[in-house]
C-alpha cells in the first residue's frame, strides 16, 4: 500500500505542476506584461529608496566634516585671541614702536609748551525760544488753511 500511496502522490504532484504549468501558460500577454511592469515598478522603488538612502548618508558625511572643520577653526580662532591678548600690554607695545618702527620716547628737548588765553568761546544764543500757546483745532484749521492756499 504504501508504494500505492507513493505513486498516487507523485500522480498529484505531476497534476498540480501540470495546472501551474498551464496557469502560466494561460495567462495573456496583457497579464504578463501586467506582471511584468509590477516588478518593475517594485524594482525601481527599491532602487530609490536605497538612492535615497545614500544621498542622506552622503550629507550626513559632509556635515560632520564641514563640523570638524569649524571645530578646528574655532580652536585656532581661540589660540589667536589668547596671542593677542597676551602681546598687548603696554610693554610689548613699546618694545614693537622701538625696535620696528625706530621710535623713541620725547625728551624735554623734544617738548614744545603753548598757553591759550583764558578766555570764554561760548557764546550766548541770541534768539529767544517762542513757545506757541495754540491748540490743536487752531493747528489743524491752519493747515487746512494752508492747502487751500
Amino acid at each position: 500500500m504504501n508504494e500505492q500511496t507513493k505513486n498516487e502522490n507523485k500522480l498529484k504532484n505531476n497534476a498540480y505542476s501540470k495546472k501551474a504549468k498551464k496557469g502560466l501558460d494561460n495567462l495573456t500577454f496583457l497579464d504578463k506584461t501586467k506582471i511584468v511592469i509590477a516588478f518593475s515598478i517594485i524594482f525601481i522603488l527599491l532602487f530609490l529608496i536605497m538612492y535615497r538612502n545614500s544621498k542622506i548618508s552622503e550629507s550626513f558625511a559632509e556635515i560632520n566634516k564641514i563640523k570638524n572643520e569649524i571645530s578646528i577653526v574655532e580652536k585656532d580662532n581661540n589660540q589667536l585671541e589668547v596671542e593677542i591678548q597676551s602681546s598687548l600690554n603696554l610693554y610689548n607695545v613699546e618694545q614693537s614702536a622701538k625696535d620696528l618702527l625706530g621710535m623713541q620716547k620725547l625728551t624735554n628737548s623734544q617738548t614744545i609748551y603753548i598757553t591759550l588765553p583764558k578766555k570764554d568761546y561760548i557764546e550766548a544764543s541770541v534768539e529767544g525760544v517762542e513757545i506757541e500757546k495754540t491748540s490743536i483745532f487752531d493747528k489743524i484749521k491752519n493747515k487746512f488753511i494752508d492747502i487751500f492756499k
